[in-house]
């Protein structure tokens, strides 16, 4: 009761002469006042600029490391480069272009001749199958023979130069004690300018 009656005394134009706990009082409440309205009115704005200026700075970094990284590993990717296309290159040379392919159904029957096979069935697929950058052909062969000249056929058909793979491989027992030999073998040529232009068009 006596601090009410000593607050409505006070004379705000005569705060020298205020008890000391009142001009302690009085102090802390301006000061908590002062640092809330700078805070609301201008600080907060300048914290926010701050933790922005924090998060881009961040960002940079991680860019600046992952292009120094890049650059510090440059030569090393233009070596990779360079033996990938080495390698599609040796890759490229491995697939006849179409008058080659001719060439290489004779090397594959060939192949079957040179090892004393007999030829039941050799049967180029009608249509070749298109891809993105390449034709694929399949063969179907049926040969006849001994089990050592069977595996040397394909030995002698891994080793052309030319890419060739045999598949759905089926050996059996034929009547005359031999090997009936079924399988696809399957030829790949790459495409001429205007075929890979015919694709890119969508046919």
């Amino acid at each position: 009761m006596n601090l009410l009656i000593e607050l409505r005394q006070l004379d705000i134009n005569d705060a020298g002469n205020w008890p000391v706990a009142f001009k302690v009082s009085a102090l802390a409440i301006l000061f908590v006042i002062i640092i809330g309205a700078g805070y609301f009115l201008v600080w907060q704005e300048q914290i926010e600029t701050l933790e922005n200026a924090q998060a881009q700075e961040e960002t940079l970094k991680n860019m600046y490391l992952a292009k120094k990284r890049s650059a510090v590993n440059l030569p090393v990717l233009r070596l990779q480069l360079k033996d990938i296309e080495q390698s599609l290159s040796a890759l490229l040379k491995q697939l006849p272009d179409k008058s080659e392919m001719e060439a290489l159904l004779v090397d594959i029957n060939q192949a079957g001749l040179g090892r004393g096979l007999q030829f039941e069935l050799f049967k180029p697929a009608a249509m070749e199958t298109i891809h993105e950058f390449y034709a694929e052909l399949p063969i179907s062969i049926r040969v006849i023979g001994g089990y050592h000249d069977i595996g040397a056929f394909a030995s002698d058909i891994a080793r052309l130069p030319r890419i060739v793979t045999l598949n759905d491989i089926s050996v059996m027992p034929g009547s005359d004690g031999r090997l009936v030999l079924d399988t696809i073998a399957k030829t790949f040529r790459y495409l001429d300018e205007e075929e890979i232009a015919k694709q890119a068009g969508g046919g």
